[in-house]
């Protein structure tokens, strides 16, 4: 028995550092790319009118949430709920069943989007973001990869437990 038990928890670590790690390299590479290449707030048409690569700074949360407060409130919200949020990101992810490795790999998506936004905070004090969709008047708000591997695993993960609930019971 701790074979198996060994065995599944070596491939639920295996299965988060390479997710994980290559949200995190991705992200921070796009992220280092538009720093090193693009001036705050150039925007570059790459499809136009509806996707633009356009480099902006994001002091808040999501959607600027709490971006008009002040850095020592926005350092301290927002390292203390990342932090938060990862250890309860990873409490979550080694108590999915092994029979949901697709529960498993969203979590590993919200995980290192988590991280690479927090290595943001901690060395910039704020996250960088650059991938803008809009169509006509309608914009969304700007975004990056890590955004994007949270909001795709949260996807996941919703739609796993609404609709095979019972398949994600221990």
């Amino acid at each position: 028995m701790d074979g198996i038990i060994d065995g599944t928890l070596k491939i639920k670590i295996i299965r988060l550092i390479l997710i994980a790690a290559l949200v995190i390299a991705l992200d921070q590479v796009t992220k280092f790319v538009v720093m090193s290449q693009m001036a705050l707030y150039e925007s570059i048409p790459v499809i136009d009118g509806f996707f633009h690569l356009t480099r902006a700074h994001n002091p808040g949360g999501a959607f600027s949430f709490f971006a008009g407060q002040s850095e020592l409130v926005r350092k301290f919200v927002f390292l203390g709920m990342t932090a938060v949020a990862i250890v309860a990101i990873l409490y979550l992810y080694f108590q999915t069943p092994r029979t949901q490795p697709f529960l498993a790999v969203a979590l590993a998506l919200i995980f290192g989007g988590a991280v690479g936004n927090f290595i943001d905070r901690v060395r910039l004090g704020y996250v960088v973001d650059f991938l803008d969709f809009f169509i006509g008047p309608y914009h969304f708000p700007i975004f990056n990869v890590a955004d994007s591997a949270i909001s795709i695993g949260l996807t996941f993960y919703v739609g796993i437990l609404l609709f095979h609930p019972k398949s994600t019971q221990p």
